[in-house]
């Protein structure tokens, strides 16, 4: 070997170790970096002519487990979806209370009940049936806050839709662009690492929203697509468009185009959950939750209501009261339409006619709502009624709940139990969901940044260094002594 290549070799020696060192310092100080991948450098040997000509670096590498990564993906985008939805079911469970909770909707139904058997007992006494008309309005209230809760669930869900749109188009614009920056960065034979880096970044954020699958195209190019098959990212981002609504009222549906769905590129998308083209995410569970989950608890409230309203207004109960006339509950101090039910559970009131405040008189809790004047103080015979009403079993024609005949609490005790299956069920899917996520990322984070090793590397590239430093000092000696002769 010549002096000449001897030093060359020593010079590419000591800039490969210097890179190496470089990558090194990287790797360790973005050891707790989100979405930082490890990196190595990758080596070639260097030939002139038919000798050794040192060491060349060829490129540096990204070490990340590609299956892995999108596995984690879809475990997290799962998770999402079924906490959302988890969390949306224990809000409304406390909503409603249990039966055991003081002020929940059953306990509710049980004091009014008590307080009409009360006031039976002493029919002449105002304090009991004034006792009975609190306790009527508690009810109702309890319906109007529950009914309230839901369209409140329902108008964050939109509003919460609208945002992850906003953020998943900019990520796939953001994709879109690092994909052509990358190709430019290539091409120059610039190091595309970091830019890789932010694009997996973005690749995540945006399987938060929806489940995505990364398909790797030629130049370090990628294209993006759904679970379900629709495409987010080929060449060009998608273009997805949601119109969020300003109120929603409990008769709005997406069926009926009074709420918006999804669009790509200006064609409808399916956002069910299960089939949809969005797959299982985060943005299906809130679409899943306006448009599903909160109608069908709305649904069972309404049927709640309604059946309160039919059995205080049937003629066996009140034989004072006028055909079609409004019993002691109303809907806002109507009649109850059976066919304007979608609702009625935020619209149902108690009779003014029995509310001093509103100009009525307690007597006729004891006399019935159409009675002209105050009858014996001793008659009990309608409180009595409505007390057996509220007893007495009955088949409800409408809300959620398999078909069998129950009493008001009985009924309201059901939908509760409901409630709390779906809930405990929800949470049960999120916590499986939530143990293969963190066993994906535990997973994924052991392929990563182990310092250890890295120091261990460092010593090795610290021991190559200074060989090749030896060896330049000991061409520089012997170039002296040559030029000394």
């Amino acid at each position: 070997m010549s002096i000449s290549s001897a030093l060359s070799s020593a010079i590419s020696g000591l800039s490969a170790t210097s890179r190496m060192a470089e990558v090194t310092a990287s790797n360790v100080s973005n050891a707790l970096t989100e979405g930082y991948a490890r990196r190595d450098v990758q080596l070639a040997a260097r030939s002139l002519d038919k000798g050794s000509g040192g060491v060349s670096v060829t490129g540096i590498a990204r070490r990340i487990d590609t299956l892995l990564l999108q596995d984690l993906r879809l475990s997290s985008s799962a998770q999402g979806a079924r906490k959302t939805t988890s969390d949306f079911l224990a809000r409304m469970e406390r909503a409603m209370g249990t039966a055991d909770q003081d002020g929940s909707l059953s306990a509710r139904i049980a004091t009014f009940e008590r307080k009409l058997i009360e006031a039976a007992a002493r029919p002449e006494a105002d304090a009991r049936l004034a006792s009975v008309v609190d306790a009527a309005q508690s009810l109702t209230q309890s319906l109007i806050e529950i009914s309230k809760s839901v369209q409140s669930e329902r108008q964050i869900a939109d509003s919460r839709i609208a945002s992850d749109v906003t953020l998943l188009n900019d990520s796939l614009s953001g994709v879109a662009e690092l994909n052509v920056r990358i190709r430019s960065f290539a091409s120059s034979g610039r190091d595309v690492s970091a830019l890789l880096d932010q694009r997996q970044q973005l690749i995540d954020s945006i399987s938060a929203i929806v489940p995505v699958r990364e398909v790797l195209r030629e130049n370090n190019q990628v294209a993006l697509f759904t679970t379900g098959g629709t495409i987010l990212l080929e060449g060009r981002a998608a273009k997805i468009e949601f119109t969020p609504a300003g109120l929603i009222t409990p008769d709005m549906t997406l069926a009926s185009g009074s709420l918006s769905g999804l669009t790509v590129n200006g064609q409808p998308l399916s956002t069910s959950p299960a089939g949809g083209r969005l797959g299982e995410g985060r943005l299906s569970a809130l679409f899943d939750l306006r448009d599903t989950l909160a109608p069908e608890a709305q649904a069972n409230l309404d049927a709640l209501a309604r059946d309160l309203i039919e059995r205080v207004s049937g003629s066996g109960v009140d034989t004072t009261l006028a055909p079609g006339a409004a019993g002691l509950f109303t809907d806002i101090g109507g009649g109850f339409d059976p066919l304007d039910e979608v609702g009625l559970a935020g619209r149902i009131r108690i009779n003014a006619l029995v509310v001093p405040e509103q100009g009525g008189a307690l007597w006729r809790l004891r006399d019935g709502l159409g009675a002209a004047t105050p009858g014996p103080g001793g008659f009990a015979a309608h409180l009595t009624s409505l007390a057996s009403s509220l007893s007495a079993p009955r088949t409800q024609v409408s809300g959620g709940l398999s078909i069998g005949a129950r009493s008001l609490s009985g009924f309201a005790s059901d939908i509760a139990s409901l409630q709390s299956v779906a809930r405990l069920g929800a949470e049960s899917g999120t916590a499986f969901a939530t143990a293969r996520s963190d066993t994906l990322r535990s997973a994924l984070l052991r392929d990563g940044v182990d310092t250890d090793q890295e120091m261990q590397n460092l010593l090795l590239i610290e021991q190559a260094y200074a060989a090749n430093a030896k060896v330049v000092q000991t061409v520089d000696d012997m170039i002296k002594i040559l030029l000394g002769l």
